[in-house]
């Protein structure tokens, strides 16, 4: 072999081992910053803006991102198609979160010495448009198909309805009108066909119909919980069934997801996923079996999504409504979701 040759072969020998030792570099390099996008909490997020109306281009999730960082507990958006992708981070920040129909509701506390903590309702640029102070810890927030009316819930009392010690409020307000029921508490009720008052009552997870009149809830007294259905106008709620809390209703108004207590679980775990046909009254258990302490959000007709546990406080978990399927992990490092569009 001349030496030309010899010198030809030495230079692509070393241009392959540097193409080589070039990837590499670079596949370190991409694992080191998924290990940092892990360590972080999900996905990249960049400042922008974050709309609560229906976006044109596609379905959007709005929720509560629970990213450390900069940007944890801010209102974000992502794409419904790519739930894992870009976040778009909005400055509100939000312990629990919920809109529709262009209308937000935002359970927050305000940095300060008294730790001041409000519904604040938000328009389709989240700018607030009323606030309400809060008389206990958020625990739950729900807006009608309409943006008409919204809801709320607090602990007033312990801090767990796993727990038999604890005591909660419910609002809901017009949005329109402003008119606002300060506590579900006075609306009369009427249990199994009777009508009922008792010192323990208490309501929580507020679900609303399309005709923003309707809504259904949970009612605890006596140590039991029942499903509920409320009418707004009348100010009556009417016990349906026993064991069922946080309902869901479906967009078409013919199904409710709830979590039930089933007996022989822990009790700080006590939950399984149900779904009630409203016509028919058949009950049927979805596949999830976590304990879910959370009220779902249908991403449509045939789905809802729901939080668990995780590794940066919660993750978005979805399951079919009918009982079949896997559940599935949808989004990482978030909470309290809204789909739009």
């Amino acid at each position: 072999m001349t030496p030309r040759a010899r010198l030809l072969v030495l230079l692509t020998a070393v241009l392959v081992l540097a193409g080589i030792a070039g990837t590499a570099v670079q596949r370190a390099a991409d694992r080191e910053a998924e290990k940092d996008r892990a360590r972080a909490g999900g996905p990249p997020a960049a400042p922008g803006e974050v709309s609560l109306e229906a976006p044109a281009g596609g379905r959007r999730i709005v929720f509560r991102n629970m990213a450390w960082g900069p940007h944890r507990d801010a209102l974000a958006s992502v794409s419904a198609a790519d739930p894992n992708g870009p976040r778009t981070v909005s400055g509100v920040r939000c312990a629990r979160f919920h809109a529709a129909g262009g209308t937000g509701i935002c359970l927050r506390t305000a940095a300060g010495p008294l730790d001041a903590q409000h519904a604040v309702v938000l328009d389709a640029r989240l700018a607030p448009t009323a606030s309400h102070p809060l008389a206990g810890i958020p625990t739950r927030a729900r807006v009608s198909p309409s943006g008409r009316l919204a809801a709320w819930t607090v602990f007033v009392g312990g801090d767990s309805y796993a727990g038999t010690d604890f005591s909660t409020r419910t609002s809901v307000l017009d949005t329109r009108t402003g008119r606002l029921e300060a506590s579900l508490e006075d609306f009369a009720i009427t249990r199994d066909g009777h009508p009922y008052r008792a010192a323990d009552v208490n309501f929580w997870g507020v679900t609303f119909a399309a005709d923003d009149r309707t809504f259904y809830a949970t009612l605890r007294t006596a140590g039991r919980t029942h499903l509920v259905r409320g009418d707004l106008a009348a100010r009556t709620v009417t016990t349906l069934r026993e064991n069922a809390e946080c309902p869901s209703l479906s967009p078409d108004g013919t199904r409710l997801v709830y979590k039930k207590r089933l007996p022989g679980l822990p009790a700080e775990a006590p939950w399984r996923l149900h779904a009630l046909d409203l016509r028919t009254g058949a009950e049927t258990p979805l596949a999830e079996t976590r304990s879910v302490d959370d009220q779902v959000v249908w991403t449509d007709r045939d789905t809802v999504l729901y939080a668990l546990p995780g590794d940066f406080g919660a993750d978005l978990h979805s399951v079919p409504a009918d009982g079949s399927g896997t559940p599935a992990r949808l989004l990482g490092s978030a909470l309290a979701p809204a789909y739009l569009g």
